[in-house]
C-alpha cells in the first residue's frame, strides 16, 4: 500500500484508510451486523497495509472505539488511531445535540483513550462545529490535550474554509474530513483550495457515495425495514434514486471497458485529485475491503479522468447528501 502524508506536518498513512462507523452503526441493521466478521475484515485490513482506522465516540455510542481495542493489542506502533468527539449524549446513549465546549473536549478525550485503551490518540477530530462555542476555544481545548501528551494531532470535520482558517490560526490542523466523491463535490469550490494553501491534509468520508457509487445500493424504502440511515436520504429516495442510477450505471460500463469494478474506478478517481487525500471508505466484510483497496493500484489513465469529470460534473447528484436535520449540522 502507498502511503500520503496529512498536511504538512502531520502523520503518514496509507493511501486509503478505513472508515469503521459501519461496523457498529448507521448502515444495515444491528442483526445484520456481524463482529465476528468486523473483526476478521479489521485484522485484513491491517494485513493488506492499512494503517489509518476512522472511528469516533459517536458511533455505536463509543461500542465502535472498544470494537477496536483488541486490535490494537501489539500493532499500535504500526496505526494511525483517528477518533472524533463534539456531540451530547442523552440518558439513552443517543446523540442528544452539540457539544463544542473545551470541558467536553477533554471528558470526552479521556473516554476515547479508555474505550480505545491507548494513551495517546493519533488524530483527534471535532466530529461537528458548534455554533454556540467559538472554534478559537474548542480548538485552544484540543491543542491542550496535544501539549498535555493526550493527542498527536489535530482535526476537523465538515467545517467551513473560513472555520478552518480561524482553527489553524489557534493550532496547526492536520485533516479536514469531509464528504467527497464523485457524486458530493462541493469540497473542491472553497474548502479543499483552503486546506492546500494552509497545509492540512483532506479525508474523504463516504467516498463511494453511501453505496450508490458501488452500483449496489438499493432505493430508501428497502432500507426502513432494517432501521439503515438510508432510508433518510433524499438522493436515496423516489426520483432522484432513479437519476442517481442512471448515472452510476454510465460509471459501470466505463469501469467494465477497464476491467475494473465501478467501486475501483470512482476510488481512483478520488485518489488522484491529489496526494493530499487519504480516502476512508468503509468496509464491514473482507470481500468489500480487498476490492475497495485495490483501487490504490488502479492506474487512472488522463482519458479516464476526463470521461468522469463529464460523466459527474459538480452537482450531479439528484437530491442533497442530507435531511434537513443533518444539515443544519454543517457548518456552512
Amino acid at each position: 500500500m502507498q502511503t500520503r502524508t496529512l498536511g504538512a506536518h502531520g502523520p503518514t498513512v496509507s493511501a486509503l484508510g478505513l472508515g469503521c462507523m459501519g461496523m457498529s452503526d448507521t448502515y444495515g441493521s444491528p442483526a445484520s451486523r456481524d463482529p465476528a466478521e468486523a473483526r476478521a475484515t479489521l485484522d485484513a485490513a491491517l494485513e493488506l497495509g492499512v494503517t489509518l482506522l476512522d472511528t469516533a465516540e459517536a458511533y455505536g455510542p463509543h461500542r465502535n472505539e472498544e470494537l477496536l481495542r483488541p486490535l490494537l493489542a501489539g500493532r499500535r506502533e504500526r496505526l494511525v488511531i483517528a477518533t472524533k468527539f463534539g456531540f451530547r449524549f442523552g440518558a439513552d446513549g443517543a446523540t442528544d445535540g452539540l457539544d463544542g465546549t473545551p470541558e467536553n473536549a477533554r471528558r470526552a478525550c479521556e473516554g476515547s483513550l479508555a474505550r480505545l485503551g491507548v494513551d495517546c490518540i493519533d488524530l483527534y477530530y471535532l466530529h461537528r462545529l458548534d455554533p454556540s462555542v467559538p472554534i478559537e476555544e474548542t480548538v485552544g481545548a484540543m491543542a491542550a490535550l496535544v501539549r498535555a501528551g493526550k493527542v498527536r494531532h489535530l482535526g476537523l470535520s465538515e467545517v467551513s474554509a473560513e472555520t478552518l482558517r480561524r482553527a489553524v490560526a489557534v493550532h496547526p490542523i492536520a485533516a479536514l474530513q469531509s464528504e467527497y466523491s464523485l457524486f458530493e463535490r462541493g469540497a473542491e469550490r472553497e474548502v479543499l483550495p483552503a486546506c492546500r494553501a494552509l497545509g492540512v491534509g483532506f479525508v474523504p468520508f463516504s467516498p463511494l457515495g453511501r453505496g450508490l457509487l458501488t452500483g449496489k445500493a438499493r432505493p430508501a424504502e428497502d432500507y426502513a425495514a432494517d432501521g439503515d440511515y438510508r432510508q433518510s436520504l433524499p438522493r436515496f429516495q423516489g426520483e432522484a434514486y432513479a437519476a442517481n442510477l442512471a448515472l452510476v450505471r454510465q460509471l459501470e460500463r466505463l469501469a467494465t471497458r477497464r476491467g475494473c469494478s465501478a467501486a475501483q474506478l470512482a476510488l481512483a478517481w478520488l485518489l488522484a485529485q491529489g496526494r493530499d487525500i487519504v480516502p476512508i471508505p468503509g468496509a464491514g466484510r473482507r470481500s468489500h475491503l480487498r476490492e475497495n483497496l485495490a483501487a490504490a493500484a488502479l492506474a487512472l489513465p488522463s482519458c479516464d479522468q476526463m470521461a468522469l469529470e463529464e460523466m459527474f460534473p459538480r452537482g450531479a447528484a439528484t437530491g442533497e447528501r442530507y435531511d434537513p436535520a443533518m444539515l443544519r449540522l454543517v457548518d456552512a
